[in-house]
């Protein structure tokens, strides 16, 4: 791709919006169209949901929940945070890469804002966890997920993940630019993951565990993600307090860490 492609008649970066949204586009678009050259790169989207689904589903559901059917109703929606968690978290692996490889030296020498390749990142992202919602829904429903609310409440669901994943994202491109190799994004990455994944009301509920654990549960986002998301597609659970809760950590670590990822990304482009 070559500066003419992004902007031809631009001779130094530009700030308009209309200019940005160009370069995010055709970088979202080169973004994707590696995803294409590559699509083991979609391994994980496609797979994991499955495998998480079967396994927790038949491995835990008569323990946890006295069976499959009444499980996967507590567990599917909870999958939807966890799986947007995971895939966000590997975005920053995907960037060091990039730095690695000298795919940013490229981009510095082209006529675009610096925040358009983060921008891009995140949306071709945000595409990748729409494929991997949908795959997690229609396998969740072919073992025996009942959407009791309806369709539109489920969309509500999806679109609070992504939400809520887009500002993991930025986490993570921040670690990607901070770490010095993938290896060491994806080790962090993990530290971040396994808390926040295990001690939630994803996978089992938070009443039985120790009281010190309950306390971080409480204060988890992805348990106020699963239960938003769960009172949403059962439709039998009240769901205000969960989204405010979901909705105000979305835009406070995005308030926090976005400007850090952009301010981050000039230092080192």
């Amino acid at each position: 791709m070559s500066a003419a492609t992004l902007n031809p008649a631009a001779p130094a970066r530009t700030s308009s919006s209309a200019a940005a949204l160009r370069h995010v586009g055709a970088l979202t678009r080169r973004n994707l169209m590696r995803i294409k050259a590559d699509p083991e790169s979609m391994i994980d989207a496609l797979f994991v949901p499955i495998i998480f689904t079967l396994l927790f589903t038949y491995v835990f559901g008569g323990a946890v929940a006295g069976g499959q059917d009444q499980y996967i109703q507590w567990l599917v929606p909870g999958l939807l945070g966890s799986t947007g968690l995971n895939l966000a978290m590997a975005v920053g692996t995907g960037l060091n890469s990039d730095f690695q490889t000298g795919v940013m030296d490229r981009f510095r020498t082209l006529p675009i804002g610096r925040a358009s390749v983060l921008l891009a990142k995140i949306a071709a992202e945000l595409m990748r966890a729409l494929v991997s919602f949908t795959i997690l829904i229609v396998f969740a429903m072919i073992l025996g997920l009942k959407l009791t609310a309806g369709f539109l409440p489920l969309l509500a669901a999806v679109g609070l993940s992504l939400l809520f994943g887009t500002s993991i994202i930025w986490i993570s491109m921040l670690l990607g630019m901070a770490m010095r190799s993938a290896q060491a994004v994806q080790g962090v990455s993990m530290l971040v993951i396994m808390p926040l994944q295990f001690g939630s009301s994803t996978f089992a509920p938070t009443d039985t565990m120790p009281g010190w654990l309950q306390a971080f549960t409480d204060y988890n986002p992805l348990s106020a993600l699963a239960d938003a998301c769960r009172g949403l597609i059962n439709g039998n659970a009240p769901i205000a307090h969960s989204v405010t809760v979901v909705l105000i950590w979305s835009v406070v670590v995005t308030a926090i860490t976005a400007p850090l990822a952009v301010a981050r990304f000039r230092k080192r482009t």
